[in-house]
């Protein structure tokens, strides 16, 4: 493979790391329609951040980071099955925790609960299916933030989002359909990176996609 598609392939599996998933979704939410939220400061709204931020991300890598420093996984790649056990418990319990606070908060709406117990019971459902095979935990990660995401723009949503470009006064306007488009383009990225990285077999990234979007349907059912 030509070292520009690989090192493509790498860019795009840590942009779109599964543990990125929930603080993406949350902050598209934010972005594009803070109004579901119930937050009466800033100071508040920073809190749910940070609290969010660290309990989907920054925690589990800590947790992980601490297995290698004790030899329970040899790296982060997490590359055989036997090594993921232990990381993918650590990751459901943190991500149950971040359920049950945002699932009790007020300010934190509907339409970001859910998703946060579907990524739940897709690492819990990737625990079970580890035991068979290596299933691709990226897929899982693309296949419910395109399903929670086409949820999310179809019932929570004015039509459009407006994008802001940093540092400027220019803002524009891009309609569901088009994001909808351009996330199903990444979700197919996410799996095309990881097999062209030979990290996965199509079945286990094919298979990852059924989880993510298994899982996030089993939360829809649930909440709504």
């Amino acid at each position: 493979m030509p070292t520009t598609f690989r090192i493509f392939a790498h860019i795009v599996s840590v942009i779109f790391h599964p543990l990125a998933i929930i603080p993406y979704v949350f902050g598209f939410l934010v972005y594009s329609n803070p109004t579901l939220f119930g937050f009466t400061s800033e100071r508040m709204e920073g809190v749910v951040v940070i609290s969010v931020i660290s309990t989907a991300a920054m925690f589990p890598i800590l947790a992980i980071s601490l297995m290698k420093a004790l030899g329970l996984v040899q790296s982060f790649q997490l590359h055989s099955s036997k090594e993921r056990i232990g990381p993918l418990i650590s990751t459901g319990l943190f991500f149950l925790w971040l359920y049950v606070n945002v699932r009790s908060n007020d300010s934190i709406p509907p339409a970001f609960s859910f998703f946060v117990l579907g990524s739940t019971i897709a690492v819990f459902l990737a625990l079970v299916v580890n035991r068979f095979t290596k299933i691709s935990l990226h897929a899982i990660g693309a296949g419910g933030m395109l399903t929670g995401m086409a949820f999310i723009l179809l019932s929570f949503s004015y039509g459009y989002t407006y994008v802001f470009i940093p540092f400027t006064a220019i803002a524009f306007h891009v309609s569901d359909r088009a994001l909808l488009g351009i996330l199903f383009i990444l979700a197919g990225a996410i799996g095309t990176a990881r097999l062209m990285l030979h990290a996965h077999r199509p079945d286990e990234v094919y298979g990852g996609y059924l989880v993510g979007i298994l899982s996030q349907l089993v939360a829809i059912r649930i909440f709504f």
